[in-house]
């Protein structure tokens, strides 16, 4: 994997765990010869991470929309920093060169953007790795709601599995290599005008 995708919350969060984590996921991705890619935000564990994948050697994509450039919110350190017109232009060009998709602690927009790429995974919109780096249990209560999600019949068993959830960076890059999601898409087994939910 050349470039793999960092979704992470611009604050540092309550707990020095969350800081450790997105420090040593820098400096893991930049040893391996991973790009990183991700907000291009220079506060909170996204400057953490940019900044210890820096320290490594690492190159680091940001991108950030014009308004945010404007309250001074761009790390100007990065290899490259990409400024976009809008959130949903942020995405896009963050997703196209990745080769995965990894999200740290963080709040809401974190989540949207985790669930945007998650659902593009269900919908065989692109077959790339999708995970959690769930730091001091922090995606627990997500895990055991996606799995609740799945006994309603609202995901699938074969959908749920895919997403990959380690506790430790090394793990999940080990299991990235592994992945192999074949084309099961969320509409496989739907026949044309079968319709469904």
């Amino acid at each position: 994997m050349r470039r793999i995708c960092i979704y992470c919350g611009s604050s540092p969060g309550a707990r020095p765990e969350y800081a450790a984590a997105a420090r040593h996921c820098g400096a893991t991705l930049a040893a391996r010869g991973v790009t990183v890619v991700y907000g291009g935000g220079n506060v909170g564990l996204m400057g953490i991470l940019a900044d210890a994948a820096l320290a490594a050697g690492g190159e680091v994509i940001g991108v950030i929309p014009h308004r945010m450039m404007a309250r001074e919110l761009g790390h100007e350190r990065v290899t490259q920093l990409i400024t976009v017109d809008s959130m949903h232009a942020r995405k896009q060009k963050m997703a196209e060169p990745a080769d995965a998709f990894i999200a740290l602690p963080g709040g809401i927009g974190t989540l949207e953007e985790l669930f945007e790429v998650f659902t593009w995974l269900q919908l065989d919109l692109h077959h790339k790795p999708v995970g959690l780096l769930n730091v001091a249990g922090f995606y627990d209560r997500l895990v055991d709601f996606l799995a609740h999600l799945r006994a309603e019949r609202f995901l699938k068993p074969e959908h749920f599995e895919t997403l990959v959830v380690e506790d430790n960076v090394e793990r999940l890059l080990d299991r990235f290599a592994r992945f192999n999601h074949p084309p099961t898409g969320k509409w496989a087994d739907k026949k044309p005008g079968a319709g469904g939910g």
